[in-house]
């Protein structure tokens, strides 16, 4: 498709480079990362580094299994990102307080987290109460729904909504006036929760913003069905009477899955949406783009065509696309929000019509270069095809790391790699580092691992599985002394700046 003429007013309005690190991979002493000092420190090393793009996964309330793009809210952030050091500099958490350790932090019942709102609430000076009631004020569209959820899932020993008490899981008012006040010391902790989060967001946005890095998020285009979004607007999902769903959302066998993916995820009543004139993802683009200054849409061909999978299968292979009003909600969006910052993960099978869709607003696709090296030489994903309004990566969180992915390759397609590539010097990863550098693309993301040259035990995610993901962190003794500078040469030699 050919390039659209409005890009030079988008994000992408020259050439930059990006890594890709969730914060829950950074560095530190506890289980997963924080938005702490370690996260700041992440930034000065873009920036040394010459990077002016940090892209992350979803930043919400994850379920147990840690998934970021199966999460609680697509509003709340995540609790167990919440720097405790920060707290305790704050003067809100003593040290004597009981310590959870970070990353262990339990959104349901944090023992810690209350110590904290304790400390707020006795010491706080005038400016920060004035922020936390500004952020209530701010957030109350989707704040109130998810502090009583998570309250109700508590008291329901963590049940999904749709197996409480039938006159809850209504949202029959008398019950919810009943649960307000029942429950009114727990929705005050988690709201001061939610104040934490977004205060270090910010501060991280405001650092990383001020050193010239944009941060560039991630917006899964399925909510969870056990999800305050389902629960508190259930008139907006394809449910039955009971709540539960009558067609789950996934796609059809691909490179990654023999058999699709079966996320679960209910399907939306587009048509519904329609009618309210898509306001419920006005206000959740409106919200992301708060946080971030560039969304990747994850699964954006479903916004053309989504795959339909009867709930009582318990795979993706017997599901239909069903079409989608994607056409009428950009039209939409574009309405309210003049140019749109995101981008279209456009992997998989990808018709026509999906690229019209992405062409006609402007959206850039995505390049994945563990794809290119099959296929011929009309592959989308080779160098020599890419369009300049793209974002090109070597691999993404669902890859293996580049090292990984070329040492499990077969003999020939290494050496057709390596003839595509000139027959580099480097070491794997780096050739394909500098090829992503080199395209014409305007935005080039590596994933931290390439970056250090892991093999594939350090992965992030294999889709279709639930175990032993999300987990992968690095540490700075990991990093070699001359990263920075040699990623700021290559940054330099090919236009990135």
């Amino acid at each position: 498709m050919a390039e659209h003429s409005a890009q030079a007013s988008s994000t992408l309005d020259r050439r930059r480079a990006g890594i890709l690190l969730h914060p829950t991979s950074l560095p530190g002493s506890g289980r997963q990362g924080a938005l702490g000092s370690q996260a700041h420190r992440f930034v000065d090393f873009l920036a040394s580094a010459g990077v002016t793009v940090w892209q992350v996964l979803p930043l919400n309330q994850p379920h147990e299994g840690g998934s970021p793009y199966q999460c609680m809210s697509v509003h709340a952030g995540s609790t167990q990102l919440i720097c405790l050091a920060d707290l305790k500099a704050r003067g809100w958490l003593v040290d004597d307080a009981l310590p959870d350790e970070q990353g262990a932090l339990d959104p349901f019942n944090s023992v810690t987290l209350r110590k904290a709102h304790e400390g707020f609430m006795d010491g706080a000076n005038g400016d920060d109460r004035q922020a936390f009631e500004d952020f209530r004020a701010q957030h109350a569209f989707w704040l109130e729904d998810y502090v009583l959820y998570l309250a109700l899932k508590r008291e329901h020993d963590l049940a999904p909504w749709w197996d409480w008490a039938p006159a809850l899981r209504d949202r029959e008012p008398e019950a919810m006036a009943g649960a307000r006040e029942r429950l009114a010391d727990s929705l005050a902790q988690y709201r001061f929760e939610q104040f934490l989060f977004y205060l270090q967001w910010a501060a991280v946005k405001q650092h990383a913003n001020h050193r010239g890095i944009l941060l560039f998020g991630d917006m899964p285009i399925f909510v969870a069905h056990d999800s305050a979004d389902v629960w508190a607007h259930r008139e907006l999902f394809d449910l039955d009477d009971q709540g539960r769903p009558v067609h789950v959302a996934g796609v059809p066998p691909d490179y990654f899955s023999a058999t699709g993916q079966r996320w679960g995820n209910p399907h939306y009543d587009w048509e519904r949406m329609r009618e309210e004139g898509f306001a419920w993802w006005i206000e959740r683009i409106g919200a992301a783009l708060e946080m971030v200054d560039l969304i990747r849409i994850d699964h954006f061909r479903g916004f053309e065509s989504y795959w339909s999978i009867p709930v009582e299968d318990d795979t993706a292979m017997n599901g239909h696309w069903t079409v989608a009003p994607g056409k009428a909600l950009f039209e939409r969006l574009r309405e309210h929000f003049g140019s749109l910052p995101l981008v279209a993960e456009d992997l998989g099978v990808i018709t026509d019509q999906v690229e019209a869709l992405r062409d006609d607003n402007g959206l850039p696709g995505m390049k994945i270069l563990h794809f290119a090296f099959e296929g011929g030489a009309t592959n989308p994903y080779l160098p020599h095809q890419h369009v300049a309004n793209s974002v090109v990566y070597t691999g993404t969180h669902d890859n293996d790391t580049t090292l990984g992915w070329f040492e499990t390759c077969d003999e020939s397609l290494q050496h057709h790699v390596l003839d595509y590539l000139g027959h580099p010097s480097e070491p794997m990863p780096w050739p394909l580092i500098r090829s992503a550098l080199a395209s014409v693309a305007r935005l080039a993301v590596v994933p931290m691992q390439d970056a250090l040259a892991l093999d594939g035990s350090h992965r992030m995610n294999v889709p279709g599985t639930t175990s032993d993901n999300w987990a992968w962190r690095f540490q700075w003794e990991d990093v070699p002394q001359e990263l920075a500078s040699d990623l700021r040469r290559l940054v330099e030699l090919y236009g990135r700046d």
